[in-house]
């Protein structure tokens, strides 16, 4: 059973092949003002899911609200993010949150929202920001239609090769974004394995179609734990498998995180003779590949950051030895929250850096337990680093109790504003309410939604809206 920090340490629409897109672009440059681009992009029997992007074309702002009128009184706002939500009547108002206080002259945001309705599904008028009515424009925007479905729920294949590794290929890091072949920077979403060694039947071809097909996840992080009966028991079987997973996870369009599970002891350096042989190996066999990412230590703790510093940089030569391009993410301390949970902060490490290019750190939180602290660092640290959400779970650190939504709402907008890259813990049906999967369902090896949990739900909900690459 998973320990994470400080312990042993909505419901969105699917993602369509091609979204269709309804515009309202507003005429007429204004010196002051604002421009909304209003994006209906999904359509179902009952509901329908819209984009709204605010652009400030006046005085740089310190908080904002925008408020639209829906001209069909069926229509209501469900579930909202990248903002505070309400809606009075037919008015509806979205408030900014902590991290997308400020909009300087220019700048813009993106919100959105899932929607219900009774009939016609009409778009709003008379969009206003902070009660000055929105008539800015920066230029045209294209104008189309989508067709409702007549099922109660959006359809969930995509189209023919339209997956995040084709999209992407080989990814990089530019800055302090993760960036693709291009250099766009992109954020990939996705669900983390538990153990292979306790729930490895959930791994097969109906579970990871699931999750490539019907959540359309970007990536699967593949937890081989080193010590707990994990790889230090058998390294031959554990290596062979979590090469297979990614090749399984390549087949499926899907990028591979190799997740080397350091837990008991925290001190990384344990496990370095095991972590030179075991990265040799999958880096020789996968270097060929591109939807390879390595995690060198899942979450360090009781050491200080010099020592995991030290341990990154025996670790990672190793692989770049034979896999040079691939994108290493490194552990940080306090179960890898950047030092908060040990009292210390990101300075540490934007003060003593790891000495290696194309890397990230990592950033784990529990919703339940990491609140506006642990949000406040990562904000900062964004500016500065480049992190990877390599593990987050919606309940508290033990994996367990009472699912937050709201906390993990916030969270998830704020890593969808900050293009952090995330992923799950745990896409399988371990009983404990972090699980995604309800317990018994890799027996049964049905994986629709009818067999995912609370978290599950809310997780494929927000993974399942359309990627921004």
């Amino acid at each position: 059973m998973k320990r994470s920090i400080a312990a042993l340490a909505a419901a969105g629409a699917t993602v369509l092949g091609s979204a269709a897109v309804l515009v309202v672009p507003h005429a007429a440059a204004a010196a002051q003002g604002c421009r909304v681009d209003y994006s209906v992009t999904n359509q179902w029997q009952g509901g329908f899911q819209a984009g709204v992007k605010v652009t400030n074309l006046g005085d740089a702002l310190s908080g904002w609200s925008l408020r639209f009128t829906f001209p069909d009184a069926g229509q209501k706002v469900a579930q909202g993010w990248n903002a505070t939500w309400s809606q009075s009547g037919a008015t509806a108002t979205a408030t900014n949150a902590d991290w997308n206080r400020a909009l300087a002259p220019g700048a813009s945001t993106d919100l959105g929202f899932t929607g219900t309705t009774t009939g016609a599904n009409p778009v709003p008028a008379a969009f206003s920001l902070n009660g000055v009515t929105c008539t800015g424009s920066t230029g045209p925007a294209p104008t189309t239609t989508s067709t409702p479905t007549t099922t109660g729920t959006p359809p969930t294949t995509p189209s023919p090769g339209d997956t995040p590794l084709a999209a992407n290929g080989q990814l990089h890091v530019c800055g302090v974004h993760l960036c693709n072949e291009a250099n766009r920077a992109i954020q990939l979403r996705g669900m983390s394995t538990h153990g292979l060694q306790w729930f490895d039947s959930c791994y097969n071809d109906a579970s990871l179609d699931a999750l490539a097909k019907d959540w359309h996840a970007d990536l699967l992080r593949i937890a081989m734990y080193v010590q707990e009966k994990g790889y230090e028991t058998n390294p031959a079987w554990f290596t062979d498998r979590v090469n297979g997973l990614v090749g399984e996870a390549e087949e499926r369009g899907m990028y591979a995180v190799i997740d080397f599970h350091t837990l008991t002891p925290g001190d990384p350096n344990y496990n370095l003779d095991r972590a030179k042989t075991f990265f040799a190996a999958v880096a020789a066999r996968n270097a060929a590949r591109k939807n390879v990412i390595y995690e060198i230590a899942n979450e360090p703790n009781g050491v200080s950051w010099s020592a995991i510093k030290n341990y990154a940089e025996q670790v990672i030569p190793v692989i770049r030895a034979a896999d040079p391009d691939a994108v290493v993410i490194v552990g940080t301390r306090g179960w890898s929250s950047l030092g908060v949970s040990d009292g210390s902060s990101e300075t540490e490490i934007v003060n003593n850096p790891v000495n290696a290019t194309n890397i990230m750190y990592t950033f784990h939180f529990y919703a339940a337990s990491h609140k506006d602290n642990y949000r406040s660092t990562v904000s900062r640290a964004a500016t500065k680093l480049p992190l990877f959400v390599t593990e987050f779970g919606t309940v508290t650190a033990t994996g367990g109790g009472a699912l937050d939504q709201a906390s993990t709402t916030a969270w998830l907008d704020l890593l969808d504003q900050l293009k952090i890259s995330y992923a799950n813990w745990t896409y399988s049906d371990a009983d404990e309410s972090s699980a995604a999967l309800r317990p018994g369902t890799c027996a049964g090896g049905d994986y629709g939604t009818g067999t995912l949990t609370a978290s599950g739900a809310l997780v494929r909900s927000r993974i399942s809206t359309p990627d921004s690459f």
